[in-house]
């Protein structure tokens, strides 16, 4: 599970050359890995090879594009829950003290609620416990696959695998037009009896899996994670 965590994070950051470089790849350490389904990382064909053999700036300007103009699609789990309320600043101060337990280092320009940053923080957890604090984001999940689904872009393929891996894979519900990029009433509603909460016990993290865990670590070792702040 550590590095098919580590893999999705990987596709789901701003893309660089390490990320292009191992694309090609990615396919057969996943199967490795074992945690998809054929069906899955079929589905994940796409992106990686648009990655590879897209040039990166052109590469970079779609991901901006996609997730950082309008909130709608944003990869911060936080802006889908309490907005730009005063709660969300004090869920990020606990969700970072929760990284920092496990060694995990953010920059200044990374906010915690980024979904590829809380997924290399799964995967330093034991398996049980990561499954668990996946689950908690899952309606969210859910919710931004369908909407990238809607955009037929191929970064709905990470997504729908998230929210299969959290339980939340044929949750349905009503959202917003997607194209709205205002359109959180629902996720707040859905949210609103049980919010996301991250809280489960912090536990040792796990080995790594020496056969392919050097290329994963090259992908994420220039910069953890890169994405536009917002707010």
């Amino acid at each position: 599970m550590r590095l098919t965590l580590r893999i999705l994070s990987a596709l789901l950051r701003y893309p660089d050359e390490a990320v292009q470089q191992a694309a090609p790849e990615l396919a057969g350490v996943l199967a490795e890995d074992g945690l998809m389904s054929p069906e899955q990382r079929a589905s994940l064909q796409p992106l990686l090879d648009a990655l590879a053999s897209t040039d990166l700036l052109d590469a970079q300007e779609r991901y901006v594009g996609l997730f950082d103009r309008g909130r709608a699609v944003s990869l911060h789990l936080f802006e889908h829950v309490h907005g730009e309320s005063r709660d969300r600043g004090q869920a990020m101060v606990d969700l970072r003290d929760r990284y920092e337990a496990q060694g995990l280092e953010i920059t200044a320009k990374e906010l915690p609620d980024y979904l590829p940053l809380f997924l290399e923080y799964l995967s330093v957890l034991p398996p049980g416990q990561a499954a668990e604090e996946l689950a908690q984001p899952g309606v969210i999940l859910s919710a931004l696959a369908q909407r990238l689904e809607e955009r037929d872009t191929p970064y709905a393929a990470p997504m729908r695998i998230l929210a299969d891996l959290a339980g939340a894979g044929g949750e349905a519900f009503e959202i917003a037009p997607a194209d709205d990029p205002d359109d959180l009433a629902a996720l707040d509603a859905a949210w609103e009896e049980e919010q996301i909460r991250f809280d489960a016990p912090v536990a040792p993290s796990t080995a790594d899996c020496p056969q392919v865990a050097g290329m994963v670590d090259r992908m994420l070792a220039q910069e953890p994670v890169r994405s536009q702040a917002h707010g």
